[in-house]
């Protein structure tokens, strides 16, 4: 497992035990106690660094390459999957992976970009960015949703919408207003997971949901802290000092009331324990469903509109 700067002192203690674990392989040797007394102190320094992350260590967490992507969760927690491609205007965009299914029977559109695990699947999927067609292939799949009655389940997870020069000359800004305006237009439930990186109108453009959750340690903002700290600092070496001041962490979100719930991750962050979060999301993604479930139509819309609409009114205290 690939280890942070800051789990330093962790990947060491878990080296040792690797080593006593192999000594004890091969020379048959009992050192139990030893190597359960290293695990306790491992766990220990795990738990003590992820209390107390800074939001620049959290941006390193949430783009971790080993962190479960929008594939994990369809693959782990959606019953039969059924892949729609193509915006029917343009092409098909990977980046953005759509489809329909059921999760604990109960069935839905599911719209999240993916990112990709490797060289060959990150190139495959633009590692995430979509293009124009790729939001447009979101607004045709949920007003497939809304033709069908069908609630929509998005994963976030994007360093914001491909910045390239074919991708403005397509209209990409257009794509991700319209895609907002999608969002809110829909008269079934949007239940909305950011599980990583959420970046710019290339991560609103799916998640204006009537119910909008982030993992612990996800990160949400309008610009990456490198973009800002170009800006502001002209030096990306301020990403840090960015981080801090963008309020990027759920925690500061849920605080903004930008979102609704924060999904507890394991300690040492989702890519420890892949399985124990997915489980968590899917428990997050039942209640939601059971919450919106006795809307009608004309509630829906009205009070995501209301709730779009209110935000920036409540500050931190």
């Amino acid at each position: 497992m690939q280890t942070l700067d800051f789990e330093k002192s962790v990947a060491e203690l878990e080296a040792k035990i690797d080593e006593l674990r192999h000594l004890a392989d091969g020379e048959r040797v009992n050192i139990a106690d030893e190597i359960g007394k290293l695990e306790d102190k491992a766990n220990r320094q795990l738990r003590h660094i992820y209390s107390r992350l800074t939001p620049a260590q959290k941006v390193q967490v949430a783009r971790h390459p080993e962190r479960p992507h929008c594939l994990d969760y369809v693959k782990a927690l959606v019953e039969d999957f059924t892949p729609l491609a193509g915006d029917r205007a343009f092409a098909e965009d990977q980046a953005i992976i759509g489809g329909l299914g059921r999760i604990e029977d109960q069935a839905c559109v599911i719209i999240g970009q993916e990112r990709g695990h490797d060289t060959e699947s990150r190139i495959r999927h633009n590692f995430g960015m979509a293009k124009p067609e790729g939001y447009r292939k979101a607004q045709r799949l949920m007003r497939l949703a809304d033709r069908f009655h069908l609630p929509i389940l998005t994963f976030v997870d994007t360093a914001g919408a491909f910045p390239g020069v074919d991708a403005e000359a397509r209209g990409q800004a257009e794509a991700i207003a319209r895609s907002i305006e999608t969002c809110l237009a829909v008269g079934v439930p949007i239940i909305t997971i950011i599980i990583g990186e959420g970046g710019s109108g290339g991560a609103i453009a799916i998640a204006t949901g009537d119910r909008v959750m982030m993992l612990e340690h996800a990160i949400y903002s309008v610009i990456s802290p490198e973009g800002c700290a170009s800006i502001l600092w002209r030096s990306a070496t301020h990403a840090a000092d960015a981080a801090a001041a963008l309020r990027i962490t759920a925690q500061d979100m849920l605080q903004l009331g930008i979102i609704d719930r924060i999904i507890p991750e394991p300690v040492g962050g989702a890519h420890r324990k892949r399985e124990e979060i997915i489980a968590a999301v899917g428990e997050a993604i039942n209640d939601a469903f059971a919450e919106l479930s006795s809307l009608d139509s004309k509630t829906l819309i009205a009070q995501r509109q209301a709730k779009y609409l209110g935000m920036g009114k409540k500050g931190i205290s």
